[in-house]
């Protein structure tokens, strides 16, 4: 019986490889460069091209990406406390992608724990210092992806950009 579920749980992984090495490929040969961003990886930029959508006049800029994601600020001040809230609106999938990056780049990435240090030392909470990184992977990530989805999503049957 043993045997059986090793050799089930080979062969899986085997698909699962296989199948991160065609979505890799297939985002590095539309997206060149966003799976070389740190934290970035094939589920990840493959669910942020997803929301991203094929219209690339529903992204007029960053920001509109970053309401889409769910990662544009929402106030939520009293009085002398200034804080922004989790924006609840968006695609949740993507939200959920922008996070894993983040939690990537907090583990291995040098410059996101010195921002989370400095933004500690400001008297920010972890959760808030979070959200802000997640809107900057979004601008980030929306910087790589909208100029060549402007080139890709117009351009004529041949190949060439009309």
């Amino acid at each position: 019986m043993l045997k059986l579920l090793a050799g089930r749980i080979q062969h899986l992984t085997g698909e699962i490889d296989n199948l991160n090495k065609r979505i890799a490929a297939g985002v590095e040969a539309h997206f060149p460069g966003l799976l070389d961003t740190h934290g970035v990886g094939p589920d990840s930029a493959a669910t942020l091209l997803i929301s991203a959508g094929d219209n690339p006049d529903r992204l007029s800029s960053e920001a509109s990406f970053a309401a889409l994601c769910g990662t544009s600020p929402v106030e939520a001040s009293s009085g002398k406390t200034q804080r922004g809230r989790l924006n609840r609106g968006g695609d949740r999938q993507a939200n959920a992608a922008l996070y894993r990056i983040v939690l990537s780049r907090l583990r291995w990435d040098d410059r996101t724990r010195d921002y989370l240090r400095r933004r500690l030392a400001e008297g920010k909470t972890r959760r808030e210092i979070i959200r802000y990184l997640k809107r900057y992977v979004a601008r980030e990530i929306y910087r790589l992806i909208a100029p060549i989805r402007t080139a890709v999503c117009h351009a004529d049957p041949d190949g060439t950009a009309s």
